[in-house]
């Protein structure tokens, strides 16, 4: 792809964390690259337009899905088919027991205390058989995703940009997936090391990205304000400046949430204790209200920043009504996953809606369904790629 500094748009993509909820995303990724393929070509992939894509957690995983090569140098995957992946494999991911129902509480509880629900190992042969050798710095667009490091108490991002200035963040992207899907309580945190090259070595000792950034949409428009800041040649547009938002197109894809369904009181968190935060009823309240808390102030600040600007290059998709099974970030039986599978679909036919910046509820915005806005910014993406190729002139309307 070539770089912003040859168009007119900076161009970003941004995955939340979610667990199986990936789909949904991957619903609507699927469908961005379908009209793209309309009018560029059905070679056309989701890497081919975004000069960052960055995700936390299960969308760290996707990121890396999208961005790492293959033996041709292409896209190791489409977004076509991120959907067929979590259906093959979330199963595996994450075991659903047999059991009678109070067998099962009564089990989550005590490994609530013992350890992780999930030993995590058939996630790791995967992402690792999947991602094979591929380090941070090959991957075929910059890649953003978020972690924390456990050890040292402060996020770790590990940003094609950081790689060129700190070799140690040179990780094997595999590693990198597995430590932003290290969720507390359901997944264990990931140990891993890299050598600079004057032979030292870092250790990170990583867990959940979600801690820090489940919504990573601001840590890549930061990390691209840096590039401009430093001069980065790739980001020379003319006249930019670090804070012209105006020229940023930014794609914020949610994994949905269960807010609308009100299944937390205080009433009932007061009597919680240790375990009561842990597990109640078949969820994690303590990680859903982080997870849910570091994504809504994500979007709130910037669609703040867009509005104010009066800029419509900020489009945010989000289902904040899920309810039951589909809400849940692990019951990847079948029927769940196809449930799944049918809230992405729906979502693309729901009215484009906007973030109430009150009372942090989506609301239509009376333009049309997030199908019509995907078309729209297809439109943009490819007009843009189209501008960078020499294949339209600087004036056409982007």
């Amino acid at each position: 792809m070539q770089p912003p500094a040859n168009g007119k748009l900076i161009t970003i993509l941004s995955i939340d964390g979610g667990g199986i909820r990936g789909i949904i995303p991957g619903v609507i990724l699927g469908f961005l690259e379908s009209e793209l393929q309309k009018l560029d070509g059905e070679d056309a992939r989701i890497a081919d337009y975004f000069d960052v894509i960055a995700g936390t957690s299960t969308g760290g995983l996707i990121a890396a899905m999208l961005a790492a090569p293959d033996k041709k140098n292409r896209p190791l995957y489409g977004g076509k088919d991120i959907k067929a992946f979590y259906l093959d494999h979330c199963p595996k991911i994450f075991p659903q027991p047999r059991c009678p129902s109070k067998i099962v509480n009564a089990v989550r509880m005590i490994k609530a205390v013992a350890g992780p629900k999930y030993r995590g190992k058939y996630l790791h042969r995967l992402v690792k058989e999947k991602l094979g050798d591929t380090r941070l710095h090959q991957t075929l667009t910059n890649v953003i995703i978020p972690t924390f490091d456990i050890k040292e108490l402060q996020p770790t991002i590990f940003s094609s940009f950081q790689v060129k200035k700190n070799p140690s963040l040179d990780a094997l992207v595999s590693d990198i997936c597995i430590g932003t899907s290290a969720a507390p309580t359901y997944l264990p945190a990931h140990y891993f090391s890299t050598k600079n090259p004057n032979g030292s070595a870092r250790e990170f000792n990583l867990i959940d990205g979600g801690v820090a950034a489940n919504n990573p949409a601001l840590v890549a428009v930061s990390e691209v304000t840096k590039e401009i800041i430093n001069a980065n040649s790739d980001f020379d547009l003319p006249d930019m400046k670090p804070t012209d938002y105006t020229r940023f197109l930014v794609l914020s894809l949610g994994t949905g949430s269960s807010k609308s369904e009100k299944k937390y009181s205080a009433k009932k968190a007061s009597k919680w204790g240790v375990l009561g935060w842990l597990t109640n009823g078949g969820s994690t309240p303590l990680v859903d209200v982080y997870t849910q808390a570091t994504a809504d102030m994500v979007d709130i600040h910037l669609s703040t920043v867009f509005q104010s600007l009066k800029c419509e290059n900020y489009l945010r998709i989000q289902d904040d009504t899920l309810t039951g099974d589909v809400a849940s970030v692990d019951t990847a039986t079948r029927e769940n996953l196809e449930n799944v599978v049918k809230v992405g679909e729906a979502l693309l036919k729901k009215p484009l809606s906007r973030v109430n910046l009150d009372n942090g509820v989506f609301e239509p915005l009376n333009q049309g369904s997030n199908e019509e806005a995907l078309k729209r910014l297809a439109e943009k993406l490819s007009k843009e790629k189209q501008l960078r190729r020499g294949k339209l002139s600087p004036l056409g309307t982007i």
